[in-house]
């Protein structure tokens, strides 16, 4: 990650808390992103980082980059069944969701992230053309339910959020990740506590990822990549179901 991306990445989320950023949802989500990334660029109102706060950052990126070159589950790999409360506590399993079709798998890093909120916003733009192939999206993330409750209240997202309240679910993606401490202090001082979202201790997140499962639970398409900034296009979603 680059010096200039590392600052946009924590500019942004502290610039999300209190206004919102006009994106075209008919772009590509890459374009989404793009042109969000450069709508903080021009802010004048984002946050200045030390020098040390930027080497923090920019050391926690390629740390995690040389752990985990080829994060996630690869495609033919059986898709881990799960059970986990979504925003009203009722319990979701991967088992019930393919009884009635593929599914798509996102893992979500938390309402505070932008980069998911727009990759999200464009799954649902989306919903319509995955359901002419009878899949059904749900969304895992390690934030409690009542962070995933204030989205669906706002009617957000037309779909499912997950919250996988010990990782462990994560962890079977091989999506898990801890926040090395220097950089959680760097994100506390700036705003950003991510325990107020995942609770006590859970400095912790999934590297962003994306499966589509067909209904015999096998993975036909994944994408997971260290970068937050890239995710998997609703396109090459769709390609994927088509082929099912």
């Amino acid at each position: 990650m680059t010096t200039t991306r590392c600052y946009l990445f924590l500019s942004s989320i502290l610039f999300t808390v209190f206004a919102t950023s006009v994106v075209h949802a008919d772009a590509s989500l890459a374009s989404q992103i793009e042109q969000y990334l450069q709508q903080q660029s021009a802010n004048k109102e984002a946050s200045k980082f030390s020098p040390e706060d930027i080497k923090i950052m920019t050391k926690a990126a390629a740390d995690l980059n040389k752990a985990m070159p080829n994060p996630g589950l690869k495609v033919g790999t059986k898709a881990p069944d799960f059970q986990l409360p979504n925003a009203h506590g009722e319990i979701i399993t991967l088992s019930s969701l393919l009884a009635k079709g593929p599914v798509i798998i996102n893992f979500y890093r938390g309402a505070w992230c932008p980069f998911c909120n727009i990759e999200l916003r464009s799954l649902s733009s989306y919903k319509d053309k995955f359901k002419e192939y009878g899949a059904n999206i749900v969304s895992i993330t390690p934030q409690q339910p009542d962070k995933s409750l204030a989205q669906s209240k706002k009617g957000e997202f037309p779909f499912d959020i997950l919250s996988d309240l010990d990782s462990s679910v994560i962890k079977k993606y091989n999506l898990f990740f801890t926040l090395p401490d220097d950089l959680v202090n760097v994100y506390k001082k700036l705003g950003l506590n991510i325990e107020s979202f995942n609770g006590k201790g859970r400095n912790e997140l999934p590297i962003p990822g994306t499966y589509v499962v067909d209904k015999n639970g096998i993975i036909r398409a994944a994408f997971a990549n260290t970068d937050y900034k890239k995710r998997m296009e609703p396109e090459a979603i769709l390609e994927a179901l088509k082929k099912l």
